[in-house]
C-alpha cells in the first residue's frame, strides 16, 4: 500500500492522481512548484521502478512540465529528484524566473511564502483543469 511521506503531505497541496504519480503543489508561492510522487510502495530511487513505470514517470514529468510552463511562463523549468531530506522517490518540477530571489541558484533554503487559501485554490483549479484535459 502506498503512503505519502508525512513531510510531503505537510508541505504540499494535493492536485490530482495520474496513472502513476500523485501530483502535489508545494506551498510556496515564490516558486511555482509541482512534486510528482510515484504511487509505488517503498520506492526510493528511479531505478527501483519497473521499466514501464520509469517510462510512465518520464511521460508524466513531461506533461506536467508543459502544463506548469503554460500556466506560469517561466524563464526556465528545473526538474530534479534529490531525496536527501525525504527518501521517498519524488520529482520536483519548478518554474524559475530570472527575477526570482534565488536565481540562478537552487531554490532550497531561499525563501518561502505560503499561498493564501484563495490563491492556492485558484492555482489548483487551473492545474486540475489542465491535467484532466490530458489524462
Amino acid at each position: 500500500m502506498f503512503d505519502l511521506h508525512p513531510t510531503l503531505a505537510k508541505d504540499t497541496y494535493a492536485v490530482t492522481n495520474l496513472p502513476l504519480c500523485t501530483v502535489r503543489l508545494m506551498d510556496n508561492k515564490i516558486f511555482p512548484w509541482l512534486i510528482l510522487v510515484p504511487q509505488v510502495e517503498g520506492v526510493r530511487e528511479w531505478i527501483d521502478l519497473e521499466r514501464e513505470q520509469q517510462h510512465q514517470l518520464s511521460d508524466e514529468i513531461a506533461i506536467t512540465s508543459h502544463i506548469l510552463q503554460a500556466l506560469t511562463t517561466p524563464d526556465k523549468l528545473n526538474v530534479a529528484a534529490l531525496g536527501n531530506q525525504v527518501a521517498q522517490l519524488h520529482v520536483h518540477v519548478i518554474a524559475r524566473y530570472k527575477t526570482d530571489q534565488a536565481w540562478p541558484e537552487p531554490v532550497w533554503g531561499k525563501g518561502r511564502e505560503y499561498y493564501a487559501q484563495e490563491e492556492a485554490d485558484g492555482f489548483l483549479k487551473d492545474l486540475r483543469i489542465a491535467l484532466d484535459s490530458v489524462f
